[in-house]
């Protein structure tokens, strides 16, 4: 059963790795403009959660929910759909498009979702002043610092205005002072558009910015507040 007003949710996940449970019985729900930190250490499963709720890969049994939508019976057309139009993605390393510009990249959703150029660079230029990188706008990836390149990540998983972002160690390569002003930047973006965010992390510090946190540990889940799910 769906927990009430969640927007993402999942029920007795279960995913192996040849002999290697990565999941075994995973229960999971976040609601609209809520931060969930999923905290574990290496090896827990916390990612392969992650991927799961994000519809990058099944689960061998269980399911997971998404609003109206059953995302473990959707297609891969389908999931990869939902990927582009209402989920965000923002990694340990930015996986920013060294050949494009910075506003190239943030626009670069927009314009995979049928927006215009004109439009998507406007859009991308709002999202890079919120995040505090508009100076970078013409300069590609590798020619900016790694907090900055992360700041565009961050726009460039807002741009579409998704309703889950999906954040892994997004500040796993920065110092904590560059780390603490992406996640201000994102958490508080997230929270004005009412976007809920699921952030994988192995560091109190940044699981500090969440409303909840949950543990992951030999494939199950623990709520900190509640026990387990």
């Amino acid at each position: 059963m769906t927990p009430e007003g969640s927007l993402l949710s999942a029920e007795g996940l279960h995913k192996k790795y040849g002999a290697t449970p990565a999941l075994d019985g995973a229960d999971f729900s976040i609601h609209p403009g809520e931060v969930v930190a999923v905290m574990g250490p290496s090896g827990s499963g916390k990612s392969t959660l992650l991927h799961c709720l994000a519809g990058i890969i099944r689960p061998d049994s269980g399911t997971v929910r998404y609003g109206p939508h059953l995302l473990t019976g959707l297609n891969d057309a389908q999931r990869s759909a939902l990927r582009r139009t209402d989920f965000g993605f923002v990694f340990q390393f930015g996986q920013l498009v060294p050949e494009l510009t910075c506003l190239e990249n943030v626009a670069l959703p927009l314009r995979l979702n049928g927006t215009k150029r004109k439009e998507a660079e406007r859009q991308a230029r709002e999202w890079l002043e919120r995040l505090e990188v508009d100076t970078v706008g013409g300069q590609r990836p590798g020619e900016i610092s790694g907090g900055q390149g992360q700041r565009v990540a961050v726009a460039r998983a807002l741009a579409t205005r998704p309703r889950v972002i999906f954040a892994d160690e997004p500040t796993g390569a920065l110092d904590s002072l560059n780390g603490e002003r992406v996640l201000t930047l994102l958490t508080d973006a997230a929270r004005d558009t009412s976007a809920a965010v699921v952030l994988v992390t192995h560091e109190s510090r940044v699981a500090a910015y969440s409303d909840r946190e949950i543990v992951v540990r030999d494939g199950r889940v623990k709520d900190m507040l509640a026990g387990l799910i």
